[in-house]
This record gives structure tokens, sequence and C-alpha cells, in this order.
């Protein structure tokens, strides 16, 4: 299941992870051999359930005529509301972020964005379901990556955002 292989934004998760004295976690990464885009994917490789994966979730938050990134960590068993996050960030507009948008401000590609170890700090905010779970598991800056940790650690290692971002219809 596991593929030893040294990639870039691994290791700059990594030194992320390290910085803020998360050695546990930075220890617990793990390269997949396959692909794990995906919430469910993700949960059969590493058989746990759906709702333990930290989906991140890359949007364009649109203030007038500025653009910010926002990255929202959800938890892989319900969706995200872009109502709530417009509500949540004050946003004139919450839009869906295209790869090369991702990729420009996180340095990692779609289905393998970190929580940290981007260019900037990015404005986060971390889906209160993941609290239900002992372990959460996100990715770790590259599509085959993932590592585990926990809610609290999420929030501090991101600056997050603790925030109720599922749609109303998910609540049940």
């Amino acid at each position: 299941m596991i593929a030893r292989v040294t990639h870039p934004t691994v290791a700059k998760f990594t030194a992320a992870l390290l910085e803020a004295g998360m050695t546990q976690e930075a220890d617990g990464i793990r390269i997949l051999t396959d692909e794990v885009r995906t919430a469910a994917l993700a949960a059969d490789a590493l058989g746990v359930p759906v709702g333990a994966i930290a989906n991140s979730l890359v949007f364009k938050a649109v203030h007038g005529d500025q653009v910010e990134p926002l990255l929202v960590l959800t938890s892989g068993a319900h969706r995200a509301d872009v109502s709530r996050l417009k509500e949540l960030t004050g946003a004139d507009r919450i839009d869906k972020a295209d790869a090369q948008f991702v990729r420009d401000h996180t340095g990692q590609p779609i289905g393998g964005v970190a929580p940290a170890g981007h260019q900037h700090r990015i404005r986060t905010l971390v889906d209160n379901h993941l609290a239900t779970f002992p372990v959460v598991w996100a990715a770790a800056g590259h599509p085959k990556s993932v590592y585990p940790t926990t809610f609290p650690h999420l929030a501090a290692l991101t600056g997050g955002t603790a925030a109720d971002v599922r749609r109303e219809e998910d609540d049940s």
C-alpha cells in the first residue's frame, strides 16, 4: 500500500509540519501506490469512514474587485455549502477555483492540496464535523499522499476558523 517516494510538494508540506512542531504528523505521512483524489478513494485506501477524510477544497472568494483563495477543509461525508461560505467570509461571491488557480495559490495539485505548505498563508475554514473523529486524514501535497491528524491540529496548523460549512440537507 505504501510506496516510499520523495516529491517536492510533499517535502514542502513536511517542512511546514515540522516548523509547526507537528513531528508525529510528519512521521505519519503516507505515499500510497494509487492517487486518492476523492474522499471515497482515500477512505477506501485507508480503511476509514469517508467522514474522517478532510477534503481540501479551494475556492475563489470575491470581495468587490479583489479575489483571494479560500481553503475549506471539509469532511468527506458531505459537501460545503457555497452560500454558507459566502456568509462566513463576508465575500460577495464564492466561485469554484480551477486547477491553475489552485496551483498558483497552493503550489499543489487538485486532489493533493495539503492544509499548509503553500506560498502564502491561505484563509481557511475547518469543518466542525471533522471534530467527531479522533483521527482525520488529509492530503499531504500530492494526490498519492495523506497524513493522520486531528481537528485541533488542522485548525492550529492552518490558523483556520472552525465552522459549520455543510449544506443543511447534509445534516441528517
